[in-house]
């Protein structure tokens, strides 16, 4: 197996600039969850500027949770943007089956070559063109119903697939990972998923193996979930601790608390 705290120490030195358009729910939550990592995040949305801030960053993440017409243009033109600089860019299809408006976009989007998807099990199998059982942006799938989707999904768009949920599933269509690293307290604490699809755009800024850096993000993720539910009382305490998780995580303990099995 990869050291996967290599990927956690490569990231804070680095230190990258990650350009999220992601929704008006997650941006506080994302963006101290990326400073807690050791990365840089900037919210520009604006169809005026998007696009001609992305080559700054070093990787771009499109979050689809509160869409409009100004802000599907920002994003198609950043993620073209991040095309033409050669920078990875993470797509979060969030509850991409609930609407029409939603497919068109995630068709859209898929289109532009994101490096990495990060959605859970519902959200996969809308944007792979399959049957889904999804409720609004939560999961009514399993994570084992949508592997063959991800698979599938990464053999045609060449992105490394993340669905995530109790147990998380990544391939790159010919590889694949089990990330059994969380906390049955993260669904409870609002944008956490979105944050994580910022943590993929942080890794994956500069990586060598995009598959690997998205399975240590979310073992990273997830294990900071594990710290913090050793402490906390409620949702409101553990979003604080987890907060803390991801400051004090070292590489080491990432490489020995990382809980992957290759599948």
């Amino acid at each position: 197996m990869p050291d996967w705290g290599a990927h956690l120490s490569e990231m804070r030195q680095r230190a990258p600039l990650v350009h999220n358009i992601t929704n008006y729910v997650a941006m506080n939550v994302m963006a101290n969850v990326l400073l807690a990592a050791g990365a840089s995040p900037a919210m520009v949305h604006a169809v005026e500027e998007a696009a001609e801030f992305t080559p700054l960053a070093g990787a771009l993440t499109i979050n689809i949770g509160t869409p409009s017409g100004p802000w599907v243009a920002a994003m198609e033109a950043s993620a073209q943007a991040a095309q033409a600089a050669g920078l990875p860019w993470v797509l979060d299809p969030v509850a991409v089956g609930a609407t029409a408006f939603r497919r068109e976009i995630g068709a859209r989007l898929l289109a532009l070559g994101p490096a990495a998807i990060r959605g859970n099990a519902s959200e996969i199998l809308a944007l792979s063109g399959a049957a889904a059982q999804g409720k609004g942006a939560d999961s009514a799938d399993p994570v084992a119903a949508a592997e063959e989707a991800a698979r599938a999904l990464a053999c045609s768009t060449g992105a490394v697939v993340a669905v995530t949920g109790p147990v998380d599933y990544v391939t790159d269509g010919a590889r694949g990972w089990r990330v059994a690293n969380g906390h049955p307290a993260m669904p409870r604490v609002t944008a956490l998923g979105c944050s994580l699809t910022g943590l993929v755009g942080a890794f994956l800024a500069g990586a060598e193996d995009r598959a690997t850096a998205t399975v240590a993000a979310l073992a990273y993720f997830g294990l900071a979930g594990e710290r913090a539910g050793e402490t906390a009382a409620g949702p409101g305490s553990f979003q604080v601790a987890l907060l803390d998780a991801l400051a004090t995580i070292t590489p080491d303990a990432l490489t020995a608390g990382a809980r992957v099995q290759a599948a």
